[in-house]
């Protein structure tokens, strides 16, 4: 089943070309890794997706409607959490800003929605910090509750724009196996620039550099080599370099890499 589908979308700011003629299918519990140059669209894309920026030419559909309509089935992860630590605000206050419509202004949140964040908390490993406060925390502790306020809204979607890019090497391996217990029950999209998200978590990567290319990568012991000419080369393309030394087919035909040795590009 697609979560989300994106037909021949194209986005400009002014006349300077952004994206141009996107075209995916998301499907229920992918792990979707989005990598590409900055400045190629990558940020943008999630903007269009998550409908903070407008768009005239192509479609996009979240769970078959548009996404005014479901955007409440989509948790979302920004790379700046604008936190400031020096405010004295709780974990399971920053939690429950996620519920959707949940707090009432006068008696504010209720019963339920106390269980729930507490819920989510335990879920990313975080219920024993629920009282302490935000800004005593490490930045990967911190992100865990950034997730945790995402799910909040008990979303179908998960959608985190570079998660770890202010963590230690530690918590991003932290950051990065929680989320692969989240995608057995969500899709998670992820746009990253490390490449340790295509080697170990990540099933479907797409490339966006204005244009968009898509990477089957569920297999990963057969994916990582190609006998293909291409035009287009990014990481998943270097990655199949790599592993064509392991390939008996590469070893004996005249494939796209039997004169690049790896020797040669680092």
């Amino acid at each position: 089943m697609s979560v989300i589908e994106i037909s021949h979308l194209s986005f400009a700011y002014e006349k300077q070309i952004i994206l141009e003629d996107i075209n995916l299918v998301i499907e229920e519990r992918d792990f979707l890794a989005i990598i590409g140059p900055n400045g190629g669209g990558k940020s943008t894309l999630l903007k269009l997706i998550l409908g903070i920026n407008t768009f005239k030419d192509g479609e996009i559909s979240i769970l078959s409607q548009k996404p005014s309509t479901n955007l409440g089935q989509v948790g979302y992860v920004p790379q700046n959490t604008n936190i400031n630590v020096d405010f004295p605000i709780k974990v399971i206050e920053v939690v429950l800003m996620g519920h959707n419509g949940g707090k009432r202004p006068l008696w504010g949140y209720g019963k339920d929605e106390m269980m729930c964040a507490m819920g989510v908390l335990e879920q990313v490993g975080m219920s024993d910090k629920a009282h302490t406060k935000i800004g005593s925390l490490s930045g990967g502790q911190r992100q865990r509750v950034m997730i945790a306020r995402a799910l909040c809204a008990n979303p179908q979607i998960l959608i985190l724009d570079e998660p770890t890019s202010s963590i230690d090497t530690s918590g991003q391996k932290e950051i990065y196996q929680l989320l692969k217990r989240l995608n057995r029950d969500i899709t998670i999209i992820v746009v990253s620039h490390d490449i340790s998200v295509i080697l170990e978590y990540a099933t479907r990567v797409a490339h966006i550099n204005k244009r968009l290319s898509y990477h089957d990568i569920s297999n990963k012991k057969h994916t990582f080599h190609t006998h293909d000419k291409k035009e287009h080369f990014c990481e998943v393309e270097l990655l199949e370099m790599l592993g064509s030394d392991n390939c008996k087919e590469c070893k004996d035909m005249d494939c796209q890499w039997s004169d690049i040795k790896w020797s040669s590009i680092k």
